[in-house]
């Protein structure tokens, strides 16, 4: 396959995995806001989406304030700010533009369908018919995009980079909520009604509550949610289910030169694979997902060297 086809098949995959993946950590903020709190608490929990992002410097230069209405239209709207979901959206489309014969028609319909849709909304029309509304839209468009692609689509290389792309990205994205969030809660948490509404919209924000419920069937503790999060192999969005899959389709798309970026993501597999959550706990749960993160975006690096279009 030509570079430059698996380059824009894979960051397809990735700009829809994204979109999402913003929205469900959007979600889960704005679900936690609505439990009583300060507006000083509230706000800081906003501005942390920033700071996890490293976008502070390009709200400062567009807003005044960081509050929700401001960081949702940063985040949500904002064609100016490249990663915003309306930006995302948009760059997934282009790309399957790009490589539109290698498509099959579901799948292209399903992402500039998605595209338009989201194009023709203001964000004053998605703050007041439900913002929360909003957030499940990108979801399940997100999903229907996915199903149709892995429904219609030959196995053959194309669909392992699209494949490949959605699950760094994914990984990606698990561990940013997890960090993120799991220490706001653990230093905020109360023990009580409202601590367990807020781990649960963490574990929602996820997909992972029923999950949680159905493996544990106890009461949620923080130790549990970093564990089904981050080394259940059976959870589809945890940290070793990502890495997984990526091992399985480095070996798949495995050329000359892969060697190296398949060791990595061998490693990184083998230490999810045998590590234990009180472990990780010890040793500190930040610095174990900073280290991952900095892995996923060795391996991106890795990924885009050996088989994508250098960048310039």
């Amino acid at each position: 396959m030509l570079s430059r086809t698996a380059d824009h098949l894979y960051w397809m995959a990735r700009f829809t995995e994204r979109a999402e993946n913003l929205a469900r950590l959007l979600d889960v903020t704005h679900q936690m806001s609505l439990v009583p709190q300060s507006v000083a608490a509230e706000n800081q929990n906003w501005g942390a989406i920033l700071a996890l992002n490293s976008l502070e410097t390009a709200f400062n230069e567009s807003y005044d304030e960081v509050n929700a209405e401001n960081v949702l239209r940063f985040m949500v709207s904002d064609a100016g700010n490249p990663t915003s979901i309306y930006s995302c959206l948009r760059s997934a489309r282009e790309n399957a533009h790009a490589v539109r014969g290698t498509l099959t028609a579901e799948t292209w319909e399903s992402c500039n369908a998605t595209w338009i849709e989201m194009r023709d909304q203001s964000f004053e029309q998605i703050l007041s018919a439900s913002v929360g509304e909003f957030f499940d839209w990108v979801k399940l468009r997100s999903a229907v995009t996915r199903g149709v692609t892995f429904g219609t689509m030959l196995q053959d290389e194309a669909l392992h980079f699209i494949r490949l792309g959605g699950l760094l990205e994914r990984g990606d994205n698990t561990a940013r909520i997890l960090d993120v969030k799991y220490h706001v809660l653990r230093i905020n948490g109360d023990e009580g009604t409202t601590d367990f509404y807020q781990w649960g919209a963490l574990l929602r924000s996820l997909s992972a509550f029923e999950v949680y419920r159905k493996v544990y069937r106890d009461v949620i503790t923080p130790a549990r949610v970093a564990e089904l999060l981050m080394l259940r192999m059976d959870m589809p969005r945890s940290l070793h289910a990502c890495v997984d899959g990526i091992v399985r389709v480095l070996k798949r798309i495995a050329n000359s030169s892969s060697a190296e970026t398949a060791r990595r993501a061998g490693m990184l597999h083998a230490q999810l694979h045998y590590a234990r959550i009180d472990d990780v706990l010890a040793h500190g749960l930040h610095e174990y997902l900073t280290d991952f993160m900095d892995r996923i975006y060795d391996l991106g690096d890795g990924i885009g060297r050996d088989f994508l279009v250098p960048a310039v």
